[in-house]
């Protein structure tokens, strides 16, 4: 547990640099690699496992963006900017996912489990980023979007189901075995 808070440290302040005062007046300077001892490379290496354990939690585009830091710290201050920390990134980001989720439409050549994925997407980054809808109205949702060659399936769903207690799974779950057999009548058709 103290090596965690350790690694926390050099994350939240920056890597341990050894230093010696040289000159008059004294001047700071860093020692060089030759000049460490071994209680300095053991805090020197805090900086390299702690960049390791944020570099190992990121994704392709993340690294693209932090692979230039040179310390633990600089890599957690490019997320928390690209991620969270100005307000106005994060509220960008919400807006621009609110949009998306009121003009999601499924796709023509789409199946349901596609439109699922994608939908489900949008609404887990809106969560991530504090943004909560009511699930009572992803269902509500996922049927306004379905098109118009689902209007019957729709009726029937919103007439026989309540809304309210309907969850996502099962109206997915619905909407897969309809799609299932839409697809067999279409191919039994000539």
């Amino acid at each position: 547990m103290a090596k965690d808070s350790e690694l926390w440290d050099v994350i939240c302040d920056g890597p341990f640099v050894p230093t010696k005062k040289v000159g008059d007046p004294a001047v700071t300077v860093p020692n060089t690699r030759k000049e460490f001892n071994d209680a300095d490379r053991k805090s020197i290496e805090k900086n390299f496992r702690a960049k390791k354990i944020l570099v190992c939690g990121i994704g392709p585009d993340e690294y693209n963006m932090i692979s230039a830091c040179q310390s633990a710290k600089e890599i957690w201050e490019a997320l928390q900017t690209a991620h969270e920390r100005t307000t106005q990134v994060k509220q960008s980001k919400i807006d621009m996912l609110t949009t998306e989720y009121e003009l999601f439409r499924m796709k023509d050549d789409e199946s349901i489990q596609d439109m699922h994925t994608r939908f489900t997407s949008i609404i887990n980054e809106l969560h991530s980023l504090g943004e909560i809808i009511p699930r009572n109205k992803f269902v509500r949702n996922i049927l306004s979007v379905l098109p118009s060659s689902w209007e019957n399936k729709v009726n029937a769903i919103t007439e026989a189901k309540d809304l309210q207690k309907l969850t996502m799974d099962e109206l997915v779950g619905n909407l897969k075995t309809y799609e299932m057999k839409k697809k067999d009548n279409e191919r039994r058709e000539p």
